[in-house]
């Protein structure tokens, strides 16, 4: 199963583009903090993870402050050029 919740904010937000379909399309860059256990030990977590949406995700993605808190949920893929892996967010909610 490839499914992916994740409480971040939004720390950057590109311009709004289409795809070749006409289909809106936003890349944005989230960033992650918490504190879990690993191996017996409380760890802190920071990450920075690229992200884009699709559709009206992305038009409503697009309406959101810098820096604002959110829970989304989506999927990881890696691009047809590229090596890293993105975030492809399906929806999102408050925190």
């Amino acid at each position: 199963m490839n499914q992916v919740v994740l409480t971040a904010c939004i720390a950057e937000v590109k311009t709004l583009r289409y795809t070749p379909a006409g289909i809106p399309a936003l890349d944005l860059i989230l960033e992650h903090a918490s504190s879990l256990e690993q191996a017996g030990q409380t760890r802190q977590i920071k990450a920075t993870v690229k992200a884009t949406a699709l559709g009206a995700v992305a038009e409503r993605l697009r309406q959101q402050a810098l820096g604002s808190n959110w829970l989304f949920t989506g999927f990881l893929a890696t691009p047809r050029v590229g090596k890293n892996v993105v975030f492809h967010i399906q929806e999102f909610q408050p925190d």
